[in-house]
């Protein structure tokens, strides 16, 4: 709780790009603005990647987003 009194949630999605970690990070940001209001922080918890034939295919990330909680 914050000094004004207002809740935050906190939920963990997984995002993935062919491109970097950024753009995952990025693709899960854009993802989660469609459906939750007021995002607020992104918390960036694992990176990993998918290897296939000694390269790098999939950068995936595991992000932590919060947002404003709102009781309809």
């Amino acid at each position: 709780m914050t000094e004004d009194g207002s809740v935050y949630k906190r939920v963990e999605l997984v995002g993935a790009s062919k491109k970097s970690w950024e753009d995952a990070i990025g693709n899960v940001v854009a993802k989660a603005s469609q459906s939750i209001r007021d995002l607020r922080i992104a918390e960036v918890d694992q990176l990993d990647v998918t290897i296939k034939d000694g390269k790098v295919v999939d950068y995936r990330v595991r992000v932590k987003i919060s947002f404003k909680y709102e009781k309809d």
